[in-house]
């Protein structure tokens, strides 16, 4: 092949001598193609140097092959895997991903869309839970678009997620089961839907454990490490402390966890932690973190699919797909503490 000319797939097809479409189905859809077949045309790819670069195709076909994915921190232990789904599904169907930090800008997530303005991209993943601030003085309408990680608030688009009222349930029936009556709910949030799909898991619980509104200890927060740490400094300021504390994900927990071992307690002797997500460092942190596990993978795979089907038929057979999270029990939760009988 001249090396000013790209290679084409007609060029794949014809010196692995098959037809162009078994050409493509062995690229998008190996598991549907003979090994030999497949090695034939894996072969002349490496001799021709063909890609199936989407960019490359996009720019050729004079239409988008690209997805954007805007995320406002790409450094969230959740993103990845997410990613990995969302990534091997556009990728088996000829799409590539495009990405967009936010870093929790409004201006940034906005700029995104020029993409689509320049038919760079066909399609949107949110990871925000919230549309582009201003988006209707950047396009006429947003292109097809899919809410994934967190619900996008008032947005009216399709969102897989995780079932968080049921993963919250699971979360405080295991503390109920274990005796514990004074649970704290940290991370409570209006603004952000995930959370506040938590709280109603949490609240569900201990309604039917009949345990009253008006005693049950709630502290809003962000999400972080510090907004963990931060909530039990103003239960010992408050003097109003439970036995277990239920935290809306891994990081908060975290931070209480910190904030518990920097004043001497031990967990779970003297305290129970849970978490929600099952990031990588709850297994790592001493005691390791009883939480909610994410299908993080399936979730990315199932948004893209679901992103695919409105690129194609303009209509979603679903608004919103939950799927089940698993309880993961580790070694943060115990009966509490005989010594609140003292207390």
């Amino acid at each position: 092949m001249s090396n000013s000319t790209p290679a084409t797939i007609e060029d794949v097809a014809r010196i692995a001598e098959v037809s162009i479409a078994t050409v493509s189905r062995a690229i998008h859809m190996p598991e549907k193609v003979a090994n030999s077949t497949r090695l034939k045309v894996n072969q002349a790819i490496a001799i021709t140097g063909y890609t199936t670069n989407a960019m490359a195709r996009s720019l050729r076909l004079g239409r988008s092959n690209m997805i954007l994915v805007v995320a406002p921190d790409i450094g969230d232990p959740n993103f990845s895997n997410i990613l990995v789904g969302l990534e091997n599904e556009a990728r088996a169907h000829g799409y590539g991903i495009l990405i967009g930090h936010t870093q929790n800008d409004a201006q940034r997530g906005l700029e995104y869309l020029k993409f689509f303005n320049s038919n760079q991209a066909a399609g949107l993943i949110l990871f925000t839970g919230i549309l582009p601030f201003g988006h209707q003085t950047m396009t006429a309408r947003l292109p097809p678009s899919v809410g994934v990680f967190e619900p996008v608030f008032n947005g009216g688009i399709p969102y897989v997620g995780v079932d968080d009222t049921e993963g919250a349930r699971k979360a405080v029936d295991l503390l109920l089961a274990e005796g514990h009556r004074k649970i704290a709910f940290i991370g409570d949030s209006r603004t952000r839907l995930a959370y506040t799909r938590r709280r109603m898991g949490y609240d569900a619980g201990l309604d039917a454990a009949g345990i009253p509104p008006d005693t049950r200890i709630v502290l809003e927060g962000d999400g972080t490490i510090e907004s963990g740490r931060h909530a039990v400094e103003q239960l010992f300021m408050r003097d109003t402390l439970p036995t277990a504390f239920m935290c809306v994900n891994d990081q908060t927990a975290i931070g209480v966890m910190v904030g518990l071992g920097a004043r001497g307690y031990d967990i779970p002797r003297d305290f129970s932690v849970t978490g929600f997500d099952d990031v990588p460092q709850a297994v790592f942190i001493s005691p390791p973190l009883t939480t909610i596990r994410q299908p993080r993978t399936a979730i990315g795979k199932q948004a893209m699919a679901l992103l695919l089907e409105l690129l194609s038929d303009g209509r979603p057979t679903e608004t919103e797909i939950l799927l089940r999270p698993d309880l993961v029990v580790r070694n943060s939760v115990s009966t509490p503490s005989r010594n609140w009988s003292k207390r």
